[in-house]
């Protein structure tokens, strides 16, 4: 099937390109300050993928907060999706370069982003 002359392969591949890509950036960006837990095969991921932090919930609120929209699970986990047709790898690429400066710096560290809300 086809939408505007794309096709749902090529939606596929793209959210498989985009969630690559987001991993490989954190990855080299942040080193072992995070833990992929999300399949590294991106056929079992789909199109979310996520990393662990021991304060990943107040990180996920640091993001939140410059423009990095994410969600979090208990007890320790940052999940982020990827839309295809909206996001570009710029995008991933930019991401992962907030997410390294939020960890590096230590500005989750702060009692705004720890606050816990019903949902984030």
């Amino acid at each position: 099937a086809t939408f505007d002359g794309i096709s749902m392969r090529d939606v596929a591949a793209k959210s498989r390109s985009l969630s690559q890509t987001f991993i490989d950036q954190v990855e080299a960006r942040c080193g072992d300050e995070v833990r992929l837990a999300s399949p590294r095969d991106p056929i079992q991921r789909g199109s979310h993928v996520v990393f662990a932090h021991p304060e990943g919930y107040a990180v996920m609120q640091a993001l939140i907060a410059r423009g990095v929209i994410g969600d979090f699970r208990a007890p320790d986990l940052m999940r982020f999706g990827f839309a295809p047709l909206y996001n570009s790898h710029t995008e991933m690429v930019r991401a992962a370069e907030v997410l390294a400066e939020i960890l590096s710096s230590r500005a989750w560290d702060q009692p705004r982003f720890k606050a816990r809300a019903k949902v984030t």
